[in-house]
């Protein structure tokens, strides 16, 4: 849909004939040049492509299925064909998620978390993921969070806590990235946000675009869901029940004892809700403001980033 697609082109494709489904969804690259350049230079398509041939199977929560997916490592070019979940329950980011939602959301990404709890650095070695602390990301993030910061300071009224943090982002994308990937380090789906998620008829969690799959600390993937997708009334609110629902999945899901340390894995939140600015701003470069969709997502992002400077303290984060 407009104002939905960010990082790709996403058609819905309608098929007759026998044996086949009535539609399916088509994703190739965006149309934006902003957009593509991004995607291709941090391998988002090819990560997407990848996941769904090798670790989809393995997801403890529903994924759509794929019915073919070829990437150009070289160019980036792609084409994917995946299931038409259009069925299912959407969740409007911009609404915000309700809290009896974001807690299946909760539990879905810390049965994935314990999945691969210390032992996703091997994702990474064999190009499966790559790594939050690999040197991709130091090296682009700076330069395109500087576009889209000129981008929105210019569209959108900014937040004053924003304003705060936004002109040193830059200088602590580098020390931040690295406490992304210090781990414990597990499989992470780095971009977990309610706009990614559908839910089934028994409120069964289905989980998609895995154009970011990563692997570092499991607290970046909670930070942004939490900071992120539900209201800024309702993180102030349920943030500490949530990253305490999160522990206990994490623990009966098997991640073993000796690496869950509640109080390290705090900091690690706060950490990655601080990275989490990134999003809204970079994702602006390829985003039409001027669409109301796309304006109100970017602008929700921020409002609840706000919330989340100001009662985390992220100011103080900084170097």
């Amino acid at each position: 849909g407009v104002g939905v697609g960010v990082a790709s082109a996403v058609y819905r494709s309608y098929l007759t004939g026998e044996g086949c489904p009535s539609s399916v969804i088509t994703k190739m690259p965006a149309l934006d040049p902003n957009a593509a350049f991004t995607s291709t230079v941090l391998r988002m398509y090819i990560r997407e492509v990848k996941f769904f041939k090798t670790l989809a199977k393995d997801m403890p929560f529903r994924v759509s299925k794929s019915y073919y997916g070829e990437v150009n490592e070289e160019t980036s070019q792609f084409a994917m064909v995946i299931e038409d979940l259009g069925n299912l329950r959407i969740v409007d980011q911009v609404k915000g998620m309700t809290i009896a939602d974001a807690r299946r959301a909760v539990d879905g990404l810390a049965a994935m978390h314990a999945k691969w709890w210390g032992k996703a650095d091997a994702l990474a070695a064999d190009g499966t993921t790559i790594s939050l602390g690999d040197p991709i990301y130091p090296a682009i993030v700076p330069m395109v969070f500087a576009e889209g910061w000129e981008k929105c300071t210019k569209e959108i009224k900014m937040p004053d806590a924003i304003m705060q943090v936004g002109p040193k982002f830059g200088e602590n994308v580098a020390p931040l990235l690295a406490s992304l990937a210090k781990g414990p380090n597990t499989l992470a789906h780095g971009d977990y946000r309610a706009d990614n998620m559908l839910f089934a008829a028994n409120d069964e969690l289905v989980v998609l675009d895995f154009q970011l799959i990563g692997t570092g600390i499991g607290a970046y993937d909670l930070a942004y869901f939490v900071t992120q997708s539900i209201s800024a009334d309702d993180a102030s609110k349920y943030e500490r029940e949530l990253f305490d629902r999160w522990i206990d999945g994490l623990l009966a899901g098997g991640a073993p004892r000796d690496l869950i340390d509640k109080k390290s894995l705090w900091e690690h939140y706060r950490s990655a809700a601080l990275f989490c600015l990134a999003y809204p701003i970079i994702a602006s470069r390829g985003m039409d403001l001027s669409d109301k969709r796309s304006f109100e997502l970017v602008d929700c992002m921020n409002t609840r980033f706000d919330r989340a400077v100001r009662e985390l303290n992220l100011v103080s984060l900084l170097k």
